[in-house]
């Protein structure tokens, strides 16, 4: 009795295929340091990271936890969002959903989305902001600042409102 395979269009089998990821962690923490100072810590429920030439890049698709630490080892803000992407090329880190930024006055930033530039220690947005400091508020679109987020530059104010009385 003769047996014979399918044909297999081996094209269709790999554009079909969908890109594992070569580690996936759960419940991880990542250390960021510079010249020995901690600089900062990333807490995510799930990571998946890729590492193809098209795709170097680490995705966080439960969110992320990230302390910003003073030279002295004090942390000086944290970022919270529901999905974070690191592209490992440019050393950037995309936060995604429900983003928050809190720095150690209890000063808030509120947007969709922010970018961590890990080699200038920035975090920008050309997205809708909301800054609650503990005397205004501040809206606007797109943002500037240091991670500390103690020196912040909204770009296009949109309204502010006093909270002083």
């Amino acid at each position: 009795m003769a047996c014979s395979s399918p044909e297999v269009d081996k094209e269709k089998v790999s554009s079909s295929s969908k890109e594992l990821p070569v580690e996936v962690g759960n419940n991880v923490s990542i250390s960021y340091t510079d010249s020995g100072y901690l600089k900062a810590k990333v807490f995510a429920p799930i990571l998946e990271r890729y590492a193809t030439e098209a795709r170097m890049e680490t995705e966080m698709t439960k969110g992320i936890t990230a302390y910003f630490y003073s030279t002295e080892g004090q942390v000086t803000s944290y970022i919270k969002s529901k999905y974070a992407l690191r592209d490992e090329k440019t050393m950037s880190m995309t936060a995604r959903k429900e983003v928050q930024v809190v720095n150690n006055k209890g000063d808030t930033l509120r947007t969709e989305e922010l970018i961590w530039d890990e080699r200038t220690n920035r975090i920008y947005s050309d997205k809708f902001v909301r800054i609650t400091t503990p005397d205004k508020i501040i809206m606007g679109t797109g943002l500037e600042s240091n991670t500390e987020f103690t020196k912040f530059k909204v770009l296009n104010i949109t309204g502010i409102i006093s909270l002083a009385q």
